[in-house]
């Protein structure tokens, strides 16, 4: 009986051990086919019933041999065993591909360690890689927002974070070589080293027409003698003996290479508002001959080194104040944000303020340019009132209201710059409208069939000439001979006007409107107007561009917009007049040829910007690489059916 028992033991351990292995592979039958599957449920199911029909049988012999029989109750738990098991198996399959998915994963992922392991780690780098770099794309794809469309602060605040390196100096002076040498008289002269620096700046200038002014020539040789010695002031007392040769040809001869792509990479960019911008004029300007606009009466001066204790940095408090250069120290250190400039400081020759400023198509600068046409734009609303309002002054009885009318009229209808005060032979002599002077309008009653013609001679900005005969109203005109009665023509025209006044009316007429704005609306207006009468959309690109161009052209005369002629004007007119005189036969081509050079001129923005979009004219045709990049929000901004 014991035997028995223990044989059967066995067997439903072995059954057991059977059944355990048939429950691993269970699902890897069910992957190759629904009849193996079922097979194997089926005999596993005979096998447990067989182990059950024994079991009873046991029971009921013991239950025959009677109770001092000692029997080992194995079967029910082995039974319950096993039908868990297939329970706990059935239940996993019930949901459909449950079971076959986590299996297939668990498949897919011991097969990718076997792949590593086989190709080596090489191919577990290059999925790593991988990985990292998916995750990095997003950020690479995610588009940035233009600065001009960000959340702009509130009204007087121009950034909340800046950081910068400071200017750039120039290098210390280098003394000459021993085998160059200045003269005087036709003798050698040694001079100190601050004297030679100066002798230098006036030896680079020998080709240009600067060093042959009075002038020039005057007030150079009294700066350079205040840095002279006593002994070289008692030797040297006449330019005109004065050989600078050597120090011309050394001059010429030399070429100063500089790193700079590290300068531009150190000192050319700052953090604006957690934005990398690039500054415009990161170099401080070196030693040298002041040479001005013009007839300036201050040429020739000498302007005197910037040295770190002139320079005030502009930052935020929680930015790294620049360093300044070694065993020097900054002038002050500013934190003030509402200002755009990062560093600051007064020049020797006329007392002006310089600043590093940032480049033009920066933020701030876009931001400025953008407000700018904003403020031309509005003025197209209330353009009319301010005319009539002018209009209807030039009749007051107060002197002021009348001259500002006038004054008004000019800028409005010529596109005349306000002009500022200034010290007289402090700068060059050039004039605006409300410093016009009665010796720059002449009034004829009646010039070329057109009756109260004002004739304008005078000296614009950057010594432009500005030469017009205009017709202007009768009651403009009896008010400037009303203006210029008992008057010299040294004596202001507009002796009771400043543009200060000027500008403080404006802007109580309409918010920001200076008289600025006018020059900026007229310039825009008369383009737009241009372009609507000269071009068509029908017409090819060639022929859209010099619609373009002569609208541009109209603008241009407007604003008095000239460059001044180059030094080897006179010679290069020669040249070409010799070419004609040698040339008869092809007269009239080098007449079209002249005539399709003068097509060329300046322009106003916005308008520009609406020709490209409304007539399909790529930019390019327009706008050079720089002014497309300064003028990006524009770009961005213009839509096709853009009206100024």
């Amino acid at each position: 009986m014991a035997q028995k028992r223990k044989d059967r033991n066995k067997e439903e351990m072995r059954m057991k051990k059977k059944a355990r292995e048939r429950g691993g592979k269970r699902v890897g039958r069910a992957r190759e086919g629904g009849v193996q599957k079922w097979r194997g449920k089926k005999n596993e199911a005979k096998k447990v019933k067989r182990l059950k029909e024994g079991g009873r049988q046991e029971r009921g012999k013991r239950r025959e041999n009677g109770p001092g029989v000692a029997t080992v109750k194995v079967e029910p738990e082995d039974c319950d065993f096993v039908i868990a098991k297939r329970g706990k198996k059935r239940e996993r399959g019930s949901e459909p591909g449950e079971g076959l998915e986590s299996l297939s994963l668990a498949v897919k992922k011991r097969k990718k360690v076997r792949e590593e392991e086989e190709t080596g780690g090489d191919e577990g780098q290059r999925a790593k890689k991988k990985k990292e770099g998916s995750k990095k794309k997003p950020k690479e794809e995610k588009a940035e927002q233009p600065v001009w469309e960000e959340e702009k602060y509130e009204d007087g605040i121009k950034w909340k974070f800046l950081e910068h390196k400071g200017p750039y100096f120039p290098p210390e002076y280098q003394p000459l070589p021993d085998n160059v040498k200045f003269y005087y008289n036709g003798e050698a002269v040694k001079l100190s080293p601050s004297a030679e620096e100066v002798a230098t700046f006036f030896a680079k200038m020998l080709e240009h027409e600067y060093t042959t002014k009075d002038i020039f020539r005057k007030n150079f040789f009294k700066d350079w003698r205040k840095e002279m010695t006593l002994e070289e002031r008692m030797i040297i007392t006449d330019l005109n003996k004065c050989d600078f040769g050597e120090l011309f040809r050394m001059h010429k001869d030399r070429v100063i290479k500089e790193a700079n792509q590290k300068i531009v990479e150190d000192f050319g960019y700052c953090t604006l508002d957690h934005h990398r911008e690039r500054i415009g004029n990161f170099k401080i300007e070196p030693p040298g001959l002041f040479r001005g606009r013009g007839d300036h009466p201050k040429q020739g001066m000498l302007k005197k080194r910037i040295q770190p204790e002139d320079v005030i940095i502009n930052c935020s408090k929680d930015s790294h104040i620049p360093e300044p250069p070694a065993g020097h120290k900054w002038k002050e250190v500013r934190h003030d944000n509402t200002v755009t400039w990062l560093a600051s400081w007064t020049e020797n020759v006329q007392g002006s303020f310089k600043y590093v400023m940032l480049n033009a198509n920066s933020k701030l600068k876009g931001e400025k340019d953008w407000e700018k046409y904003e403020v031309a734009r509005r003025l197209k609303g209330c353009v009319e009132q301010i005319r009539a309002q002018y209009k209807q002054d030039l009749k007051s009885k107060q002197m002021h209201i009348r001259q500002r009318a006038v004054a008004l009229y000019f800028i409005d209808k010529l596109a005349l710059r306000a002009g500022n005060e200034k010290e007289e032979g402090e700068t060059a002599d050039t004039v605006g409208c409300c410093s016009l002077r009665v010796e720059h309008i002449t009034l004829h009653p009646e010039l070329d069939g057109d009756r109260n013609v004002v004739e304008f001679d005078f000296l614009g900005k950057d010594c432009i000439r500005y030469y017009n005969k205009v017709p202007v109203t009768s009651r403009v005109f009896k008010n400037l001979k009303l203006f210029m009665n008992n008057k010299d023509g040294g004596d202001d025209l507009f002796d009771c006007l400043n543009t200060a006044m000027l500008n403080k009316y404006l802007t109580s007429l309409m918010p920001g409107l200076t008289a600025k704005v006018f020059r900026t609306y007229n310039a825009s207006i008369t383009l737009q107007d241009q372009l609507k009468e000269l071009s068509n959309m029908s017409d090819n690109q060639a022929e859209k561009l010099l619609s373009y161009n002569r609208a541009n052209r109209a603008v241009a005369i407007l604003c008095n917009h000239q460059r001044a002629p180059p030094k080897t004007f006179e010679q290069s007119m020669a040249n070409l007049q010799a070419k004609i005189d040698s040339r008869k036969e092809q007269l009239s081509l080098a007449k079209t040829e002249l005539k399709q050079a003068k097509k060329e001129a300046k322009g106003s923005s916005d308008a520009k910007l609406q020709a490209c979009k409304n007539m399909e004219v790529p930019l390019e045709k327009i706008y050079n690489k720089t002014q497309r990049d300064k003028f990006a929000w524009a770009i961005d901004m213009t839509e096709p059916d853009f009206f100024f």
